[in-house]
């Protein structure tokens, strides 16, 4: 055999070794909400590495807030070839239908930091009661007595009174003394900092600027609520809480105008999430994922296989952990900090 024939020959073994790698790992598709918010992109990234580090194949939707368009994503991928799907809900309630039509079809399905009650669908998130008591917290350690304003997340997300049951709940005691009082509170529909702004702006209307803390559910309801806050020359007097480490919270931190960012390290939670996926759609059963909890404290109180990651509260006293975790650098921390006001600042 000539010298290209045997080079022919090798090539056309190695494609075969090459096709059939591809063809044995898994399709794993993701359906994204949206992507308003920045973790969701970080979140993306870590999914995504992990998914193509273990040789399986990440495909992918954006609903762009649509919970119609979701419904339609997930009917795509499935077309796709999906083995698996992760799915992170616009609206809890709506993707039912599709999510069913996957279980049906023997699709795995791993509910992504938003609860789908089915039972037939794994759940991953960070315990979510938990952040709410630590934004309570937060903001209670500043402000131990006054008029309390509660900025919600959106009500199609089941989040969104997970994280207020948590704030209450650690806030009841005070409440219940007469210590705090609740003078508004309102959902914020798709998590939009736009209308956090209109919430707390009717709030502080309602009250005559007569507010003293406000637990906002996440940081873009945050940012909303501060600006609000700024507008009547009260950002930075008033304590503000927040979720998810976002850049900007982060800064407002060190600035002075946030009080808390309970930071849920979402390349964590898209890992975890991948090897998940990976092993249910390898055969591997719900209840035999590790770390596996049964939770059931969700409105139908269906049973469901979980796993919840732990988060953390970052304040100016510890911005040096997002820091050295490599979540975000120092310079971006301290953008525009007076020299002297934080310590990690300088």
């Amino acid at each position: 055999m000539g010298k290209f024939a045997t080079a022919l020959l090798a090539s056309a073994a190695l494609f075969s070794f090459v096709v059939f790698a591809e063809a044995k790992g898994k399709v794993i598709g993701v359906s994204w909400s949206n992507f308003q918010e920045e973790r969701w992109k970080t979140d993306e990234a870590a999914m995504k590495a992990a998914i193509t580090a273990a040789s399986d194949k990440y495909i992918s939707a954006d609903a762009q807030s649509s919970a119609q368009k979701q419904l339609t994503d997930i009917e795509s991928l499935i077309s796709q070839g999906a083995n698996v799907l992760i799915v992170l809900a616009q609206d809890s309630s709506a993707i039912g239908p599709a999510v069913q039509k996957a279980v049906d079809e023997g699709i795995p399905v791993v509910g992504y930091d938003r609860l789908i009650e089915n039972p037939n669908a794994f759940y991953i998130t960070f315990d979510n009661k938990e952040v709410g008591r630590m934004q309570a917290r937060g903001v209670f350690a500043v402000k131990p007595h006054g008029n309390y304003a509660f900025i919600k997340g959106s009500s199609a997300d089941p989040n969104a009174d997970f994280l207020f049951a948590g704030q209450t709940e650690e806030l009841k005691e005070a409440m219940d003394a007469g210590k705090i009082k609740n003078v508004g509170e309102a959902y914020t529909e798709g998590w939009l900092p736009a209308n956090a702004q209109k919430n707390m702006e009717q709030i502080l209307t309602k009250n005559n600027n007569k507010v003293d803390a406000v637990v906002a559910s996440n940081d873009g309801t945050a940012g909303g609520a501060i600006a609000a806050l700024a507008a009547q020359g009260m950002a930075g007097s008033v304590p503000v809480s927040g979720q998810d480490g976002d850049h900007a919270a982060l800064n407002r931190i060190a600035l002075g105008t946030q009080t808390v960012s309970v930071w849920k390290d979402a390349r964590e939670l898209g890992k975890k999430a991948a090897e998940i996926a990976s092993l249910l759609a390898d055969g591997k059963k719900m209840s035999e994922v590790p770390g596996v909890v049964k939770f059931t404290g969700g409105p139908k109180k269906v049973e469901m296989n979980s796993l919840f990651l732990t988060p953390i509260p970052i304040t100016k006293d510890n911005l040096n952990v997002v820091i050295d975790a490599g979540w975000i650098k120092k310079d971006e921390v301290c953008h525009g900090v007076e020299p002297g006001t934080v310590e990690i600042c300088g």
